[in-house]
């Protein structure tokens, strides 16, 4: 199989599971509503609003259902993802890696959600973010961040295997990029799934094209060993896994 670069892999994993995406996406869309319902409250000016790396559409959808009328142009490396978005929704196939596009007006909003961290140097790309805020426009971010699933780290350190899990940007990291007077809202909140057995506890994950890792896949025998392992399950057997994601509101 040709070599790919790590973006590729994340493109094509996003690309093979559009499909399927909303099927299993529930935490996706339960932050997405969280973030948008945020962005309302702090209020967002007239102007361009943009979804960055939209994926199906949930932040969008969230957005334009709190403001009635409103279009929200959503952006995605996937065109596979942005195939499944309305008819009259105004999409643009466009590679974040590569920077923002150039738009004939600066937008008054830019959102993301759980997308930053799939991004080289989230911590630099999200400076780039804000500087192309104008004055009083409004930068909307979700996603998972360091200490993201404890459970899995935790029970690889028991078990003496590698922890194959995706690494997250650090929310000290992500604070530093961002000019105190112009941070509005930060907030951090954790999601805990729960299910029988280790490969069902994990399969969203793959289900929504999030199971690429730069690191190699586990052998099975490791698997079996962090099943028989996990650090963390409730009276009735079930294993649980915490997802850590943080929020930042930011002005222009």
């Amino acid at each position: 199989m040709k070599a790919t670069s790590w973006q590729d892999r994340v493109l094509r994993g996003f690309d093979l599971a559009a499909e399927r995406y909303d099927r299993s996406a529930r935490l996706q869309r339960s932050v997405a509503w969280r973030l948008a319902e945020l962005s309302r409250r702090e209020g967002i000016p007239d102007g361009l609003w943009v979804d960055l790396g939209a994926g199906t559409g949930h932040l969008a959808k969230a957005l334009e259902k709190l403001h009635p009328g409103r279009n929200v142009q959503r952006i995605d490396g996937s065109e596979a993802m942005l195939r499944g978005h309305p008819d009259d929704a105004e999409v643009l196939h466009w590679d974040l890696t590569t920077g923002l596009p150039i738009w004939s007006e600066a937008p008054t909003l830019l959102a993301s959600s759980f997308c930053l961290h799939w991004l080289p140097e989230p911590q630099r790309v999200l400076q780039q973010w804000i500087q192309r805020l104008p004055p009083a426009g409004l930068l909307a971010v979700a996603l998972p961040v360091k200490g993201c699933f404890p459970q899995w780290h935790e029970s690889a350190r028991r078990c003496g295997v590698r922890c194959s899990a995706l690494p997250f940007p650090s929310s000290d990291d992500l604070l530093n990029a961002i000019p105190s007077q112009q941070l509005r809202v930060m907030r951090r909140v954790s999601y805990t799934v729960t299910s029988p057995s280790l490969p069902t506890l994990l399969k969203p994950l793959r289900r929504v094209g999030a199971g690429t890792s730069p690191q190699s896949p586990l052998p099975l025998r490791d698997w079996r060993r962090l099943q028989q392992g996990w650090s963390d399950r409730r009276s009735d057997g079930q294993l649980r896994l915490t997802w850590v994601i943080q929020l930042l509101l930011i002005r222009g």
